[in-house]
């Protein structure tokens, strides 16, 4: 089985939080990247939290989509499907509010990653996922980055003798990364 895996970014953790970027990996390893234009309440900014994802709120307010957009595309791209998140517990959070603010309907089922994997995979994904970041030449930390190198963790730990696509990340057309 080969995972949709989705990623969600986000302003700060905790109260007041709300997602700034979504990114997709899909089951041929296409990658969907979508670019949250805050809504007007949405206020709480923390720096640590754009210092990891490198987004400034100036660039999300100018390259941003609306969520009803963004609420959308997803559902166009994932309606049906299982997708499965590596941190459930945040991503729920932040794609309720969303989907919430958006005034759409979610179409599209939300899972933990971690029910796929075995104890054995838990204890050796950081190992895995900081080969494959380093096998992609990839140290951003963006949503359609994060999400398949997520999937291509879970590939490697589920079938041992996995091979990375041959293209590999740098290859892949730049919308697919959501440049900025």
């Amino acid at each position: 089985m080969n995972p949709i895996v989705i990623d969600v970014e986000a302003s700060a953790f905790g109260r007041g939080s709300y997602p700034i970027e979504v990114g997709v990996a899909m089951p041929n390893h296409t990658t969907h990247c979508y670019l949250i234009r805050p809504e007007n309440d949405w206020q709480r900014w923390d720096e640590e939290s754009a210092s990891v994802h490198n987004l400034s709120r100036d660039t999300l307010i100018a390259h941003g989509r609306s969520v009803k957009e963004v609420a959308t595309e997803l559902n166009n791209l994932l309606s049906g499907h299982k997708v499965y998140s590596d941190a459930w517990g945040f991503d729920s959070s932040w794609l309720a509010l969303l989907f919430h603010r958006a005034g759409v309907q979610q179409e599209f089922r939300l899972q933990a990653l971690n029910t796929l994997l075995e104890e054995t995979d838990l204890v050796e994904w950081a190992k895995v996922r900081d080969d494959i970041t380093c096998d992609l030449n990839l140290t951003r930390h963006r949503a359609s980055a994060d999400a398949l190198i997520t999937q291509l963790t879970y590939l490697r730990l589920a079938h041992d003798d996995y091979e990375l696509p041959e293209y590999g990340l740098l290859n892949l057309p730049e919308e697919d990364l959501c440049v900025i």
